[in-house]
C-alpha cells in the first residue's frame, strides 16, 4: 500500500508586488530512508529564521536531509511510517543508520531499557498530525494510540512512533526550533 503523492502550490510576488503562483505541483524533495526502507520524508517547506523573510527565495527543501528544524526556523513534511515488524529485526545498527542518514546521531537516545529502539529526543516542539493509518506514541513512562485526526504537541521530550498496525501511516509534522527551559536542560543533562 501507499499513498498518494503530495501536491504542492507555492505562492509568491510578481515585481509589481501582485500575488502568484511561484511553484505548482509535485514536491521536489522525497526520500526513502535506506536505513527503515519504506520510511519516506517528504519535504513540504522550512525556513531558516524568525521572523521568517516573506521572500520570492529558492526553494528551501533541496538541500541535506536534516531531522529537526533549522535553528530560528521551522519543517513542515509528511513521513510514511512502515510497520515495525518490517525493519525492527537488527534494531540497533538500524536505528544508527537512520539517525545518520537524517543528520541527527545525537537524538538517538535508546538504552538497553528504552521501551522502543527509535526513542529519541529533539529540541524543538513538533506537531505530529496523523492523517492515514494507526501510529503508538511510546515515551519514557507511557504509550498513547493515535488514529487518523489525533495530533500530538511533542514539546521536546524522548519518544518514538510504534507503527503496530501492519499497515503503512502517513503523518504530518511541523517542527519549530526550541531551547530547553533550563530544570528540563539539567534534569536531561542527568539522564
Amino acid at each position: 500500500m501507499s499513498f498518494p503523492p503530495i501536491h504542492r502550490v507555492v505562492t509568491g510576488h510578481d515585481p509589481a508586488g501582485k500575488a502568484i503562483v511561484a511553484s505548482n505541483g509535485p514536491l521536489p524533495s522525497i526520500v526513502e530512508l535506506q536505513a527503515v526502507p519504506g520510511m519516506i520524508f517528504h519535504e513540504v517547506w522550512e525556513t531558516a529564521s524568525t521572523p521568517a523573510p516573506i521572500d520570492n527565495g529558492a526553494d528551501p527543501t533541496t538541500g541535506p536531509m536534516m531531522h529537526g528544524p533549522p535553528k530560528h526556523g521551522t519543517r513542515i513534511r509528511f513521513v510514511d511510517l512502515p510497520p515495525d515488524a518490517s525493519y525492527l529485526a537488527e534494531a540497533e545498527p538500524r536505528m544508527k543508520a537512520l539517525f545518520e542518514e537524517v543528520n541527527n546521531v545525537e537524538g538517538l537516545t535508546t538504552r538497553s531499557d528504552s521501551p522502543h529502539p527509535m526513542m529519541h529526543r529533539t529540541e524543538a516542539i513538533d506537531y505530529g498530525i496523523v492523517i492515514e493509518g494507526e501510529i503508538t506514541l511510546v515515551l519514557d513512562d507511557s504509550e498513547v494510540p493515535l488514529k487518523p485526526g489525533s495530533v500530538v504537541v511533542q514539546r521536546g521530550t524522548n519518544h518514538a512512533w510504534a507503527n503496530r498496525s501492519g499497515k503503512l501511516c502517513r503523518m504530518l509534522y511541523v517542527q519549530i526550533d526550541g531551547r530547553y527551559e533550563p530544570s528540563i536542560a539539567a534534569a536531561l543533562a542527568r539522564r
